[in-house]
């Protein structure tokens, strides 16, 4: 494929950077500049000679502008293939004149949403015209070069400068591609705001996902496998994605979703007290509050210092000095924090290896959204687990009811069982867990093995006894026999907090109400997996 020199170019963008400079960049090899509205305006105050698209066309710009490049002297200069006789015969018939360049980016959809714009002027902004001519010019890119990102004026000018105001197919071919993916992605907002928010649909019938590259990782969850961060197109909540890196070595694919595990957990604490997590492989192992950060986090650390060695740590408050110093005591992978005051970046600065990531506001957990799971030949799409519960929703169910500080730690660890895999067995008291077990096939195994790791934290510390004694535990799923319960009994549980449901409920109660157990039922479940 050969070299095509630009003879003419059409413009029409709604952000204008770079415009200038790319216009003059195209005035000096005499290209003929046609274009619209704002950007044929643009570049007239820049002192740039302009043509309007309607003395390219011979029509007026009408309907408030929503008709001014649907023209067949327009799609006829983008579409007709230059070699093809009958194509330049007709060019030739109805005066077409060849267009060998568009710059086009669409009107801004996702910005006009996400300001919260009345759904009048969100249609408004719902561009016909751009993405035509992107799609037509796309088509022809063995003629036509389509640019639709200011990023790429520089690659563009350099290539004219190089090839004397001519651009290769090599060019024209990656910018068709990134033309389409862009027109793709603009679409799958448009179909996604009519479904979702226009219409209130849970689940379209088309399912439209468009992200767009934020960066290729070192590997995946194992060196063999490869790996990249998407970023979500148009309007999303923030989170480890969008955080900024302070410092430390490239993130890992096992960084980003242990981190993201760390982050949605504290973040359901965000307008709590000083709360910690400590995760290792998308669990948790230690959560805290307390009256300060470096409390909370002496106090998640010991729940499992193991665990912890080579974690990932997610705190609920700016980072401070103290506290920074602590966790510099141990290896960690990763600490996010929604900032970290000049003493903490000091003493990390410390630390090569740790990334440190500054979050921002931390995500609403009750959030709505879709997670996504794929699977051969298909993909699994639910909303998030936001559901939430509070005092006044549960139900007793013992004989005993649970004292304030009892409730207060189950509802506790019934906030962290959201986010350990199931099966999920977690103990706590005083604001922080005492014992977690996760991902066992089956419930009572859970219970042991969080009971057990109790044991072993109170051994390191030195404490005369497991933090199991006198907690409540929290099971993410009904216990199915009461064995499960009679395992958190003997570590020394004396409060509950399970969603109940099972057809041996009756046998569970009756259990606990033998052991003066105080148990409380949710109605919801948290199977995570």
């Amino acid at each position: 494929m050969s070299d095509v020199t630009i003879k003419r170019a059409l413009l029409s963008v709604s952000d204008k950077s770079g415009l200038i400079e790319l216009g003059q960049a195209l005035g000096k090899y005499g290209v003929e500049l046609v274009s619209t509205g704002g950007t044929a305006k643009a570049l007239r105050e820049a002192g740039l000679e302009v043509k309007d698209i309607s003395d390219l066309t011979g029509f007026p710009e009408m309907m408030d502008g929503r008709v001014k490049t649907l023209h067949p002297k327009v799609h006829g200069g983008l579409l007709a293939v230059r070699n093809n006789p009958d194509h330049v015969a007709s060019m030739q018939e109805h005066e077409i004149g060849a267009i060998d360049l568009v710059v086009v980016n669409l009107y801004p959809f996702a910005a006009t949403v996400a300001k919260g714009a009345e759904r009048e002027e969100i249609i408004e902004n719902i561009d016909i015209g751009g993405p035509s001519m992107v799609r037509s010019a796309a088509k022809n890119h063995e003629s036509v070069a389509i640019v639709t990102d200011p990023a790429d004026y520089a690659r563009l000018i350099a290539e004219m400068d190089e090839k004397g105001g001519a651009t290769s197919y090599d060019l024209r071919r990656m910018l068709a591609a990134k033309a389409y993916a862009a027109t793709a992605a603009y679409d799958s907002m448009i179909a996604s705001w009519f479904a979702f928010a226009d219409q209130g649909v849970d689940f379209p019938e088309m399912l439209a996902v468009s992200s767009r590259l934020g960066s290729t990782l070192r590997y995946g969850e194992n060196p063999h496998q490869s790996a990249a961060l998407y970023l979500p197109v148009g309007p999303s909540a923030n989170g480890i994605a969008q955080a900024q890196q302070i410092q430390g070595k490239e993130l890992s694919y096992n960084n980003y979703n242990d981190a993201d595990a760390a982050l949605e957990l504290v973040s359901e604490f965000r307008d709590g007290p000083p709360t910690v997590v400590i995760v290792k492989h998308a669990n948790p192992c230690g959560v805290a509050t307390g009256n300060t950060l470096i409390e909370a986090y002496e106090a998640a650390l010991a729940c499992d210092s193991v665990s912890a060695f080579g974690g990932i740590i997610a705190v609920n408050r700016p980072l401070d000095g103290p506290t920074a110093e602590a966790i510099s005591g141990i290896f960690t992978e990763v600490v996010a924090a929604p900032g970290a005051d000049e003493e903490a970046r000091a003493i990390f600065a410390k630390k090569k290896n740790l990334r440190l990531l500054l979050t921002g506001e931390l995500p609403d957990p009750a959030r709505p959204g879709l997670m996504m799971k794929t699977i051969a030949g298909g993909m699994l799409v639910q909303s998030r687990d936001n559901g939430r519960i509070s005092r006044d929703q549960l139900k007793v169910v013992t004989r005993r009811a649970p004292t304030e500080q009892e409730l207060a730690d189950c509802l506790f660890a019934w906030t962290v069982a959201k986010h350990v895999k199931s099966n999920a067995i977690v103990y706590a008291k005083g604001n922080s867990t005492a014992g977690i077990g996760a991902g066992q096939m089956n419930r009572l195994e859970s219970a042991r093995i969080a009971a057990w790791k109790a044991k072993d934290a109170a051994e390191k510390a030195g404490w005369s006894e497991a933090r199991t004694i006198g907690s409540a535990v929290a099971s993410d799923a009904f216990f199915p026999f009461a064995d499960g319960l009679l395992a958190a009994v003997e570590a020394g549980a004396t409060a509950v907090i399970q969603p109940g449901g099972s057809i041996r409920d009756e046998e569970v109660i009756a259990a606990a109400d033998e052991a003066g157990l105080a148990m409380v039922f949710t109605g919801m479940r948290h199977f995570r997996h």
